[in-house]
């Protein structure tokens, strides 16, 4: 029987021993970035898709409701049968500056982020397209790794999205209350009339309802609630060139 030498053990250990799991190693490490460019890609991908304005996207917080057996309350309407007040409205109070920036307001984004660090108490500054990629793409709660993501998604979004399809897709995925999602059912569910219909006045309301739609009744507004609505009510008569993107004439 011959006898193994050192090197022969040496080679032996490296094939069995070291190489395989290093090789093991590798072969995982590629398969997760795989699928990390997979995940990257979807929403990439799908940003392209939505610019046809036959496909009506869902939201997160819809297929949430869809996996957990919930239902919810959808009923899809183009731009051009949705009240302008409803439109003037959203985008006053949303993100005035929504026809002017490339997806993201920097200015108000970069005092954000100095207050706080500065330790105050956090503020709004997420524009329609951030909302509207973290609805379609995201999840909800604040936390700033869903932010640090939702900035390039934006961004890439405007660029690749006209301004009137992005408010057209957000009206219609914008949760409005439990299981009410877009602009159309909210009109029905809230004042029983259809979005093309509403009032200024009612139009204004279900603007302000938006950053709480759980917690705010657009239908019976709180005193507070009906101050804020008078104040994009008169901003909305007022909204001329922040909103000449959205013109649908």
């Amino acid at each position: 029987m011959p006898v193994p030498t050192v090197e022969g053990e040496k080679r032996t250990r490296g094939k069995g021993g070291r190489k395989r799991p290093r090789g093991t190693l590798r072969r995982w490490l590629r398969r997760i970035l795989l699928v990390l460019v997979a995940v990257a890609a979807v929403p990439l991908l799908l940003t392209l898709a939505y610019r046809s304005p036959v496909l009506h996207p869902v939201s997160t917080l819809m297929l949430a409701d869809l996996i957990m057996l919930k239902g919810y309350d959808r009923r899809w309407v183009p731009l051009d049968q949705i009240s302008p007040a409803v439109i003037h409205s959203v985008a006053m109070s949303e993100d005035g500056q929504f026809c002017s920036h490339a997806g993201v307001d920097w200015r108000a984004l970069n005092t954000v982020i100095s207050d706080a660090l500065s330790g105050e108490k956090p503020r709004g500054a997420s524009t329609i397209p951030m909302q509207t990629v973290k609805n379609l793409f995201l999840w909800p709660g604040r936390s700033f790794v869903r932010k640090a993501l939702e900035v390039p998604l934006a961004v890439y979004f405007d660029w690749a999205v006209p301004k009137a399809r992005i408010m057209e897709i957000y009206l219609n995925i914008a949760e409005w209350g439990p299981g009410i999602y877009g602009v159309e059912a909210a009109a029905q569910y809230h004042f029983g009339r259809s979005a093309k219909d509403l009032s200024a006045r009612q139009a204004a309301l279900l603007a302000v309802t938006l950053p709480n739609p759980l917690g705010r009744q657009p239908a019976r507004p709180s005193a507070g609630l009906s101050r804020l609505a008078s104040i994009i009510e008169a901003r909305a008569r007022k909204a001329g060139g922040y909103v000449n993107c959205l013109r649908t004439d």
